[in-house]
C-alpha cells in the first residue's frame, strides 16, 4: 500500500489539484507549506503547518512528526536570497557540504533530493502521481504554427539546449529568428513581461519551454497554465511550444480554450 504522501507546497494551483487528488483517491497527506510561496487558501483547508525556506531543521522534523513516506514538490518557488533564506543549522550544513559546486538550480535540487533520500524519503514528481497533467505531442487547441512559427520553434529549442548544458533556464522567445528573451531567475512570467516591448515588425514571437538536458523533473518540471496563455497574449506572441511528456500543463480545457480565444497556438513537441 502507497505510504502517506507529504507535499511540499509553493505557489500556484498544482498543491490544490495534488490534495484533491489524495482525496478522491482516500490516501493519507500532510502538507509542508512554504512561508511567502504557497497560498494559504490552498493550504489552510488541508492538515498542515507552515514553515520557512531556510528553517531546514524544522521542516525535517514535521515530516518525521507526521510519517511521511513519500514526497512531492508543488508549486513555484521563488529562490530567495540568502539574507531572506535566514538558514538554519541544518540549512548552513547543506550549504556548505555543496560548496562551490552547488552554483545552479538543477544542481542544487540534485542535492536537496539526495539529503530527503538519505533520510528514508521516496521523492516523487507530479507527472508520476498526476500523469494526466503531462503535455502530448500535437496542437492544444484550434491554432496551429505555420512555416516561420515552426523555424521559431527549432531555434528556441536549439538555444535552450546550449544553455541547458550550463543550468540555465527553461524558456526561450524566438520572433523570425531572433532571440528576443532568455528566461533566467526571474520565471516565465517575467520574461513574457519583458520582451512584450521588444517584439520586432511582422508575426509576433513564439514562447518555447523544456527542461534542461539531464534536468531533475521530479522536483522541477516546466509547467503552463492559463495564466501562460494571457501573459503570452499580453506579449503579443502567437504561439507557445512545450515539450511533450516533460511539461505539465494546468487547467487544461480552460488553458485551451484561453488560447482560442487569443488566437494563439499551444504545441507540445518532442526534443528531436
Amino acid at each position: 500500500m502507497t505510504g502517506k504522501l507529504g507535499i511540499v507546497a509553493g505557489g500556484g494551483r498544482l498543491p490544490q489539484l495534488l490534495i484533491d487528488s489524495c482525496r478522491e483517491s482516500g490516501r493519507d497527506f500532510f502538507v509542508l507549506a512554504l512561508k511567502g510561496q504557497a497560498d494559504p487558501e490552498i493550504v489552510e483547508s488541508a492538515p498542515h503547518e507552515w514553515v520557512r525556506i531556510g528553517a531546514a531543521g524544522r521542516a525535517f522534523a514535521i515530516l518525521q512528526e507526521h510519517g511521511i513516506d513519500e514526497l512531492v514538490m508543488a508549486g513555484r518557488v521563488r529562490r530567495p536570497s540568502l539574507m531572506d533564506l535566514r538558514p538554519d543549522l541544518r540549512a548552513m550544513k547543506f550549504f556548505a557540504r555543496l560548496g562551490l559546486k552547488g552554483v545552479g538550480d538543477d544542481g542544487l535540487l540534485r542535492a536537496l533530493i539526495r539529503e530527503l533520500e538519505e533520510d528514508g524519503y521516496r521523492v516523487v514528481g507530479i507527472g508520476e502521481l498526476l500523469p494526466a497533467l503531462r503535455a502530448e505531442e500535437g496542437v492544444l487547441g484550434r491554432h496551429r504554427p505555420d512555416a516561420q512559427a515552426e523555424a521559431d520553434i527549432v531555434r528556441g529549442k536549439a538555444v535552450l539546449a546550449a544553455l541547458g548544458r550550463v543550468d540555465v533556464g527553461q524558456a526561450v522567445v524566438v520572433q523570425q529568428g531572433i532571440v528576443l528573451g532568455v528566461e533566467a531567475v526571474e520565471g516565465t512570467d517575467a520574461l513574457l513581461q519583458r520582451c512584450g516591448p521588444l517584439k520586432r515588425d511582422g508575426p509576433g514571437g513564439v514562447l518555447v519551454k523544456f527542461s534542461k538536458h539531464g534536468q531533475e523533473t521530479r522536483v522541477d518540471m516546466p509547467t503552463i497554465g492559463p495564466d501562460t496563455v494571457s501573459r503570452a497574449a499580453q506579449a503579443e506572441l502567437r504561439g507557445i511550444a512545450i515539450e511533450a511528456g516533460a511539461t505539465i500543463i494546468v487547467d487544461r480545457d480552460e488553458l485551451a480554450d484561453a488560447a482560442d480565444r487569443a488566437g494563439l497556438f499551444v504545441v507540445g513537441v518532442t526534443e528531436d
